[in-house]
């Protein structure tokens, strides 16, 4: 699929669904073509010792990305590419924009273990118009070298030390980045100037990064956020919030 952008995404990560709400704003004023395209922050991980670089529920989290990721690949080869779209607003819809549910005392990590499970994933596909068969490919395995390969891809545009999202413009020659992290959905006038801002930063020759590690916790209902509350700040390090030698973290992040 020949595309203006190349979006590589892990349907856990509430940053890179916060992009792309974004993205699909400029999409829609600036009519581009987008090819969703898959990144795997637990293939990402896949050496690192979780109780040492990340808060307990992480690699739960993670593993249930990797999860849906092997349904999407299927869903891919099956039904098109023009099906991700629509699989991966419903699993953003379904993992961030609902408000977390009072009444259920599970603990995060065992909230984020359900993500990757058949309970989750089949209304999710139901609402995507997609066969519900396609959730056995939670559990299977054969997918994962695609992922991984994808994730390789994704990685060479723009070196190993980023997260997720990765965007491609106007590829194979145009610019590639990490991000851009934000944590608020811009009006629709500023989500073009936004773009066209990060866009021509991209541009510059021998740009390589502008950074803070303050980041808000995002806009999304699942961490008790509308568009009218500004999200608590937190410093993160290393691609999560918990510092070295930290191991005191709060819950409802990625």
């Amino acid at each position: 699929m020949d595309a203006d952008i190349n979006f590589y995404f892990d349907p856990v990560c509430p940053f890179a669904w916060m992009t792309s709400k974004w993205v699909r704003q400029v999409q829609a004023q600036r009519d581009y073509t987008v090819d969703w395209r898959f990144i795997s922050l637990r293939l990402v991980n896949a050496e690192v010792d979780y109780d040492a670089h990340f808060p307990p529920e992480y690699e739960a989290g993670h593993t249930a990305g990797l999860r849906l990721l092997r349904v999407a690949a299927r869903a891919r080869a099956e039904h098109g590419r023009e099906s991700m779209a629509q699989l991966y607003a419903a699993f953003g819809a379904h993992i961030f924009d609902a408000a977390p549910d009072p009444g259920n005392n599970s603990t995060e990590s065992n909230l984020r273990e359900r993500r990757g499970t058949r309970e989750f994933v089949e209304p999710i596909l139901a609402e995507a118009g997609l066969p519900l068969a396609l959730a056995e490919a939670l559990d299977d395995e054969s997918w994962d070298l695609e992922i991984q390969q994808e994730t390789d891809e994704a990685l060479a545009l723009t070196g190993k030390d980023v997260g997720t999202p990765i965007i491609h413009f106007e590829p194979p020659a145009g610019v590639a980045f990490f991000g851009p992290v934000i944590s608020r959905l811009p009006s629709a006038d500023l989500a073009v100037e936004l773009w066209d801002h990060v866009v021509g930063l991209a541009r510059f020759p021998g740009f390589a990064e502008l950074k803070r590690s303050l980041r808000e916790q995002p806009q999304l209902a699942a961490f008790g956020f509308d568009a009218d509350t500004v999200g608590q700040q937190e410093d993160w390090h290393g691609g999560s919030r918990r510092q070295k030698n930290d191991r005191s973290v709060s819950q409802n992040d990625e």
